[in-house]
């Protein structure tokens, strides 16, 4: 049965809070922790909006933000419009488990295709924008013979690598997802428009920036996470010492994804961030093959968050929490964390967004975490 689609009121909740001056992805997510839901945040007093965000931003969330009633009906319409199209939620039930356990998981994202391929094994495949023509034949080659072994295909629909792996799963009868920079109404490069549609047909397009959006410098590197927080792991096929592609492998090293990367010349720009990755540490592969060797079997037990009690062997109940009591009631940072927990730092992660979706801990600015009084 397909789920419940997100009502009119819900929605505009939602994109009232999110479209709010002043209220970026940290602020919704201690407004979220602290009155729960976006209608509740939305109606409280401005005193009590108080202890999240500043005072204008106080001020701000109580009026429906500039263009929100066309913002809501535009996103009604389009949700309508066409079959496979949805606005997922971050508390959804089908909300993807591994991007869920990543560090910065996006709180709303639009979808346009077959949503059920988040929860389908997923290889990330990125790279160069502009690749060699052997960097563009590795993309598709790689990305058609892992396709066809059953792994879906994400990237980011960009010009070079992400749109040869695009092609290369499709030619192989299989699937793929198509993470954008823009809202999911747009398509850039238009050259990809074709693409586009042909992956929102057998695929799935996902955006997390509201219909409209143009293509902005700033957005790409932000869709990164999603690319890298959806994979098991990210192939890096070319890319230069300062290419957007080692933002989204080091995303994936951080939420303990592998990491592999495509060797090639000394002599080409573009292989030189491929060749900084395996000096610190990215699994070297030249074959499909070597690639489903290090990811392991294509479907392992499901990722899921590890209790005091799996990370540990002992059961603790919640009072003995383990995070919690490493937090102690100063404001803590991951790395401070992990060496007082021993746990990874991808495990450590989605425990503490557990602990802040139930309202005992906060994240602060500057990647801080805080116990919130009484927990």
């Amino acid at each position: 049965m397909p789920p419940a689609a997100l009502d009119d009121a819900d929605l505009g909740a939602w994109l009232h809070l999110l479209h709010s001056p002043g209220v970026g992805r940290e602020a919704a997510r201690r407004l979220l922790a602290r009155f729960l839901s976006p209608q509740a945040a939305i109606a409280a007093p401005p005193d009590a909006l108080r202890e999240c965000v500043d005072a204008p931003t106080a001020l701000a969330l109580s009026t429906p933000p500039e263009g929100h009633a066309d913002r809501l009906a535009a996103t009604l319409a389009w949700r309508a419009a066409v079959p496979g199209r949805r606005v997922l939620l971050l508390g959804d039930a089908d909300y993807p488990s591994p991007l869920l356990h990543s560090a910065d998981p996006p709180l709303l994202l639009y979808l346009q295709g077959d949503a059920a391929l988040l929860s389908s094994p997923c290889l990330a495949i990125v790279g160069s924008r502009r690749p060699t023509a052997q960097g563009r034949d590795n993309a598709s080659r790689f990305a058609q013979s892992l396709a066809g072994q059953g792994w879906t295909i994400v990237s980011g629909l960009a010009a070079g690598v992400d749109g040869a792996a695009h092609e290369g799963a499709l030619a192989a009868g299989g699937r793929t997802i198509a993470v954008v920079g823009t809202g999911i109404d747009r398509v850039y490069p238009p050259s990809h428009r074709a693409l586009a549609h042909r992956i929102a047909e057998t695929g799935l397009l996902v955006s997390e920036y509201c219909l409209g959006t143009p293509p902005l410098s700033a957005n790409f590197p932000q869709r990164n996470r999603i690319i890298a927080g959806l994979s098991r792991g990210t192939l890096v096929v070319e890319a230069a010492l300062r290419s957007g592609s080692l933002i989204t492998a080091r995303l994936a090293s951080e939420a303990g994804r592998d990491v592999l990367a495509i060797p090639g010349s000394i002599l080409a720009p573009q292989s030189a961030g491929c060749h900084a990755l395996i000096r610190q540490g990215a699994a070297l592969v030249d074959s499909p093959e070597q690639v489903a060797d290090e990811l392991g079997p294509l479907h392992p037990a499901p990722l899921a968050v590890r209790t005091a009690a799996a990370a540990t062997g002992t059961a603790a109940p919640d009072e003995a929490d383990p995070v919690l009591t490493a937090l102690g009631h100063d404001p803590q940072s991951l790395d401070t964390l992990i060496d007082r927990c021993g746990w990874p730092a991808h495990t450590l992660s989605a425990h503490l967004l557990t602990l802040e979706l139930d309202g005992r801990v906060a994240r602060l600015p500057g990647g801080l975490y805080q116990r919130r009084q009484g927990a």
